[in-house]
């Protein structure tokens, strides 16, 4: 879907720039069945403390529940949705043989009318999702569980894809889009395609206002707080902190692992290394 820009006739439309999905989902409601309102914390635990900075207001969402681990998914496809609570869009399946239906995360090119079908007899089309040993090398997969009967954990937000590089006895070779190479079981799911709505990333939100709509508030620099409320704060005057970077709890900042590395090392081939 294209980008769609918009005079300059006010500030905050000068750099606007959002996929136009305005054909595609006008008339497209979400299963009754398959929705629950999820109601927003604004970042505060059940003593009302700040526990997640940057959250607050946002727009009230319907949680649309999605197939992730696609082990019995089969059917036509009757509509593709608009998620609020994801950038890729969804696909409404309709199973005929037991009139059910269900959510899975669309593809790249899906189409109203196409089928899908999961398991080990599934075909190599574009939505299908099949054990990671029935794909061969090369190929483009999202969705990817870490073991056997698991729903999928990488490569769900939109426009986003694994490569499969190499296979053994036991596990593939999977490249994920952090550019990581991880050893994937043979029995893991995956969904053959890339994530849809590729144009995410060329989104420009072009005002402050439409990120609160999306529950997100500003970040505040922890040299522009009180001493009380960060290790950076305070001094006379503008001062640049005094110490290293640290987080508000003291912390050292920056260079240090997000993760347990030795959990996960005999599962990572190559590790993720940041662009500079």
């Amino acid at each position: 879907m294209a980008l769609k820009e918009f005079k300059p006739i006010t500030p905050s439309l000068r750099h606007l720039k959002i996929v136009n999905t305005e054909k595609e989902f006008k008339k497209n409601f979400p299963l009754k069945s398959h929705t629950h309102f999820k109601k927003n914390t604004g970042g505060r635990n059940n003593q009302g403390r700040i526990t997640a900075f940057q959250k607050g207001g946002g727009h009230k969402k319907l949680y649309r529940k999605i197939d992730f681990d696609r082990q019995f998914t089969q059917g036509i496809v009757e509509q593709i949705e608009y998620d609020p609570n994801r950038t890729g869009y969804i696909g409404r399946i309709f199973n005929f043989k037991d009139n059910s239906h269900s959510y899975i995360l669309a593809p790249k090119n899906f189409k109203v009318g196409d089928y899908v079908q999961s398991g080990m007899n599934a075909s190599l089309k574009n939505g299908n999702s099949l054990p990671l040993s029935q794909v061969p090398i090369g190929f483009l997969i999202y969705n990817i569980s870490i073991s056997e009967g698991k729903k999928g954990k990488f490569a769900r937000s939109a426009g986003t894809f694994g490569q499969l590089i190499q296979k053994n006895e036991t596990h593939g070779r999977v490249q994920l889009p952090s550019g990581e190479h991880r050893l994937i079981p043979l029995m893991s799911t995956v969904s053959i395609g890339v994530v849809s709505n590729v144009n995410q990333k060329l989104v420009n939100l072009g005002k402050a206002g439409r990120s609160r709509w999306k529950n997100k508030r500003s970040s505040v620099r922890g040299v522009a707080m009180n001493p009380v409320d960060h290790p950076h704060g305070g001094g006379e005057g503008k001062t640049s902190g005094g110490r290293p970077s640290v987080t508000p709890w003291g912390k050292p900042a920056k260079g240090q692992p997000t993760s347990k590395y030795k959990k996960k090392r005999s599962y990572i081939i190559l590790p993720y290394k940041k662009k500079s």
